[in-house]
């Protein structure tokens, strides 16, 4: 190898995820787990002992998979679910205990900029400027630019939160569906303030779970593709169809639906009133669907 072996492990409201890299840009290892670290953090304002002993169990996995690499640097952040939690320490204690690194708390613009970072990593300049949309389980992050990034922004609206929140019956009633789709509306107020220029953006480009699940499901994938999924073009047509089928279905019948994980289907379309309501507000005729992102971000920033 010629560049030194680095980490980077994400623990989301939704996920923990680990990117074992070559300085930063070489892809060794790339693993994602559910793991639910934010379950019921919107209500009560603190992690539940199972969800930091789900995460820990799937860090301590990692741990084994960064030694087999022989890693010499790690970088792990800790979002939106933590950044909510009073008892954050007890989780971060735990993390620290395995890793032997403790989690950073970052803020919801950091977590924007690192996000902005790894999405255009391998993006040709000339397609910008860019509006990265990092759609996670508790916040979601917008950041601007074409070769850096020259605004970012987080709002309070994940696919678990929104769920949580809102969407309450099995499938959700139309009444639960078009209240999530006006708070997040109002929440999107905000995105224009801090980033007026961003529905101008030459290319609007879409992260994480939410997008790519979308965009597996629009290609009927049986199994997860990233060679398939990474730079695919997701019009919106498509997601509003995705959307519409998914909301019409019970959860037992959802999980069949080729390219939907079964531990994401509960929580899918609050991602979903997401993403649909960023591309109605703005017209957004398609979203470049990006693999990379704020773990890539986060390796390239330590490599």
């Amino acid at each position: 190898m010629t560049g030194s072996v680095v980490a980077a492990i994400d623990c989301g409201t939704n996920s923990t995820r680990l990117l074992v890299s070559e300085g930063g840009r070489v892809t060794l290892d790339r693993l994602m787990r559910i793991t639910r670290l934010g379950k019921g953090v919107d209500a009560t304002g603190r992690l539940e002992p199972a969800a930091i002993t789900r995460t820990v169990d799937v860090l301590r996995e990692y741990r084994e998979v960064m030694d087999r690499f022989s890693v010499e640097r790690v970088r792990m952040s800790a979002t939106s679910a933590a950044r909510d939690a009073a008892n954050r320490d007890e989780f971060f204690d735990a993390a620290e205990a395995v890793i032997g690194a403790r989690p950073e708390l970052l803020s919801g613009d950091e977590e924007g900029r690192l996000s902005f970072l790894g999405a255009t990593a391998d993006l040709d300049p000339a397609l910008g400027p860019f509006l990265i949309c990092d759609i996670g389980g508790g916040s979601t992050e917008f950041s601007f630019g074409t070769t850096s990034c020259e605004a970012a922004t987080s709002i309070d609206v994940g696919c678990v939160r929104i769920t949580e929140k809102f969407l309450h019956g099995d499938p959700p009633s139309a009444e639960e569906l078009s209240a999530a789709l006006s708070v997040i509306e109002v929440h999107l107020d905000d995105v224009a303030r801090a980033i007026p220029d961003g529905p101008e953006a030459a290319t609007f480009v879409g992260l994480a779970g939410t997008v790519s699940t979308a965009a597996s499901v629009e290609l009927g994938l049986a199994t997860y593709d990233r060679d398939r999924i990474h730079h695919f073009i997701l019009t919106k047509a498509a997601v509003e169809d995705v959307f519409r089928t998914l909301a019409t279905e019970a959860l037992s019948d959802r999980v069949f639906n080729p390219g939907l994980e079964r531990e994401r289907a509960d929580v899918i379309l609050g991602g979903l009133c997401v993403l649909v309501t960023i591309m109605r507000r703005w017209g957004l005729p398609e979203c470049l669907v990006s693999e990379s992102d704020i773990l890539d971000g986060l390796a390239m920033s330590i490599a």
